[in-house]
C-alpha cells in the first residue's frame, strides 16, 4: 500500500512538472524549482544540516545554488524516485514520519500558490495521519502570544492542547487546514479561530510556524 508520504511526494512531482521551474510557491521567494531542490538536499546532501543549524546555512546557500543550476526535469526525477538507499529517509517508518506533513505542506504550498486553487478532499486514513500530527504539535513553540491555543476537529469534534493560557482561542477546521495553519499558511489555510475577539486578534495576528 502507498504511504500517504509516498503518494504526496509523486503528486507534487507530477504537479511541479506540469507547472514548470518558475511557477510560485506559498514559500516566500521560492518558485517551484527552488522548492524541488530543498526537497532533494533534504533528503541526500549532508548540507541540509544548514535548515536547522545557523552556521551551516551559508553552506546550504551555496549548495542550492548549483543544484538550482541542474536541468529541471532531472530534479524533479530524482524528487520523484525517493532518497537514496543510504539516506535515514529511505528506512520506510523512518522516512513516513519524516515526511507525511513534509510532502503533505509542500505540495500545498505549490496547489495553493496557483489562482483558483481549491482544497482536496482527502480520505479519512489521510486526516487521521494528520490529526495525529496536530496533536503533538502541542510540544512544539507554536505562537508568541499569551493566549491559550485548542485545536478541534471540525469533522469529529474532537480537541486537543496547543499551548495553555489563561484564556483559550479554538482553532477548528480539518486536521489537514489545522497543519497548514499551525506551519505558518494562516492566510490559505480554511480554518475558523473562536474566542473573544481581542484574543482571536492576537493569535491572527501572531507569527507562527514549526
Amino acid at each position: 500500500m502507498t504511504s500517504i508520504a509516498a503518494y504526496e511526494r509523486t503528486q507534487l512531482a507530477e504537479l511541479a512538472q506540469e507547472l514548470g521551474p518558475d511557477a510560485p510557491t506559498l514559500c516566500e521567494g521560492w518558485t517551484v524549482r527552488d522548492l524541488v531542490v530543498h526537497l532533494l538536499l533534504r533528503e541526500r546532501s549532508p548540507a541540509a544540516a544548514g535548515i536547522l543549524v545557523r552556521p551551516l546555512s551559508g553552506l546550504l546557500d551555496r549548495v542550492s545554488s548549483r543544484h538550482a543550476r541542474r536541468d529541471f526535469d532531472a530534479l524533479v526525477t530524482e524528487l520523484r524516485q525517493g532518497p537514496p538507499v543510504w539516506s535515514p529517509f529511505a528506512v520506510p517508518k523512518l522516512g513516513d514520519a519524516l515526511n507525511t506533513v513534509e510532502f503533505f505542506v509542500h505540495h500545498e504550498d505549490v496547489r495553493r500558490a496557483q489562482p483558483q486553487w481549491e482544497a482536496r478532499q482527502l480520505p479519512p486514513k489521510v486526516e487521521d495521519a494528520l490529526w495525529r500530527a496536530v496533536r503533538a504539535m502541542g510540544r512544539a513553540p507554536l505562537v508568541r502570544t499569551k493566549v491559550g491555543l485548542v485545536a478541534e476537529r471540525e469533522d469529529t469534534g474532537e480537541r486537543t492542547r496547543l499551548k495553555r493560557g489563561d484564556r483559550d482561542v479554538a482553532l477548528r477546521g480539518r486536521p489537514s487546514e489545522l497543519v497548514l495553519y499551525l506551519y505558518g499558511r494562516k492566510e490559505q489555510a480554511e480554518v475558523v479561530l473562536e474566542g473573544d475577539p481581542e484574543d482571536v486578534a492576537s493569535v491572527a495576528g501572531s507569527p507562527m510556524g514549526i
